[in-house]
């Protein structure tokens, strides 16, 4: 199984296309197989008045609002044709969150086929249908979610159109960066049990072990935030991780998807050159005439493994033996 892995530059482009650019060209050099944007326009998303998070405040100008502060971080309808073109001239698969009917009906009229709903919107009716009857696949992140809610999305996308098959459900906590005391992240393995959908992770925590082990636990999809440098202001750069670490993340999580194997225990073809090395036989401890008894005084288990099978043991005391055996000496 090959692990989808979405390197999330989200808002981290601070409404700069050279630097959204550069962000695709390092998600493109750490081998993820898509670099996702968000799109979205701060009039439909926010009120005015509406807060920021705590983590927002600590790392932007905490007098300002969210509504400020999305307004900067809008990309334009040609700043999408424009990292569009660049992420195929990367070679990596542009894609993008919409979060409101509008901006979902923008990546359509793009070419984008697939959609990712953001935890914030899993409770938004409208939004659901809508998406649900593209009947495209369907990402979508749990953030906040009890389990409750994230069936009703599930039916909700299964009513307007959206097969289960379609959908793929990523366990996540909204908390930048998370405790690891606040992943839990068995409940990936809850949800797939619960849901029969296919299960991810969208990942908030600092560094990439999380990440990783969601993988080793049936993970298929993986989205990690990334910027080029952590200490540039904008409010997701400081639970990002940098491109080293993302390419280090993204190895390690290929590596894993050869080691997961398919279940079946048997014999490798490097076991099977090692067997006769590391697996012993029945040796003589010392000389043994013919016509002596073998008993556990003048046999043994030893090195190599290429004569008669120490699980045998009971079989060969008490008999006779037909020759002479020396010193060391297979039986």
């Amino acid at each position: 199984m090959k692990v989808l892995c979405i390197a999330e530059a989200g808002v981290n482009h601070n409404g700069d296309l050279e630097l959204a650019k550069q962000l695709i060209d390092a998600a493109a050099e750490a081998g993820a197989d898509l670099v996702k944007f968000q799109t979205f326009n701060a009039n439909r998303q926010v009120t005015r008045a509406a807060k920021k998070a705590d983590y927002q405040n600590q790392t932007t100008d905490s007098t300002e609002s969210q509504y400020e502060m999305l307004r900067r971080l809008e990309l334009t309808v040609d700043m999408h044709h424009e990292l569009i073109a660049h992420c195929a001239a990367r070679n990596i698969g542009f894609f993008s969150t919409g979060f409101d009917i509008e901006s979902v009906d923008l990546l359509v009229s793009l070419g984008q086929d697939h959609f990712k709903i953001p935890s914030g919107e899993i409770t938004n009716l409208p939004y659901l249908r809508h998406i649900g009857q593209l009947g495209k696949a369907v990402i979508f992140s749990t953030g906040m979610a009890t389990m409750g809610e994230i069936e009703a999305a599930i039916d909700v996308l299964g009513q307007a159109g959206t097969p289960r098959a379609n959908i793929t459900v990523l366990h996540c906590t909204t908390e930048y960066p998370t405790p690891m005391d606040e992943v839990n992240l068995r409940a990936m393995q809850s949800i797939h049990t619960a849901f029969g959908v296919a299960v991810g992770y969208s990942d908030h925590t600092s560094g990439i072990e999380v990440a990783i082990a969601a993988v080793a636990l049936g993970a298929c999809v993986i989205e990690k935030h990334f910027t080029l440098d952590r200490n540039l202001p904008g409010p997701d750069h400081k639970a990002s991780l940098e491109p080293e670490e993302l390419k280090a993340m993204i190895a390690a999580i290929r590596n894993i998807e050869i080691a997961l194997g398919d279940g079946i225990k048997r014999l490798t073809p490097s076991e099977v050159r090692n067997k006769p090395i590391a697996r012993k036989s029945l040796v003589a401890i010392r000389a043994i005439k013919a016509g002596e008894v073998f008993t556990a005084e003048n046999i043994t288990a030893k090195r190599p493994g290429t004569g008669i099978s120490p699980m045998r043991w009971d079989e060969f005391i008490g008999q006779v033996a037909q020759r002479n055996y020396q010193a060391d000496e297979l039986i």
